[in-house]
């Protein structure tokens, strides 16, 4: 059974319309299928579109973030030392 919703989900569009490599849009990280169907889902499904957004853009930062610190311990003119 589906939770009555009193207000209306904000769409997650910041209007950066760009697509990565993994073609998800670089803005709100949602896929194509969730841009363009975005108004026929119900607002469950919205909401789940929304969590599964949150945790691409996680994902992203992590794997940015590792990867920012492996660049750091390759070019650290140091790390011949050891």
């Amino acid at each position: 059974m589906e939770q009555l919703e009193f207000f209306t989900v904000p769409n997650p569009c910041v209007g950066v319309c760009d697509v990565d490599d993994k073609g998800y849009c670089k803005g709100c990280m949602r896929k194509r299928e969730e841009r363009f169907n975005w108004l026929s889902f119900t607002p469950a499904q919205q909401l789940h579109v929304i969590k599964l957004c949150r945790q691409r853009y996680r994902r992203k930062m992590l794997a940015k973030g590792a990867a920012a610190k492996d660049n750091e311990e390759g070019n650290n003119p140091q790390q011949d030392l050891f």
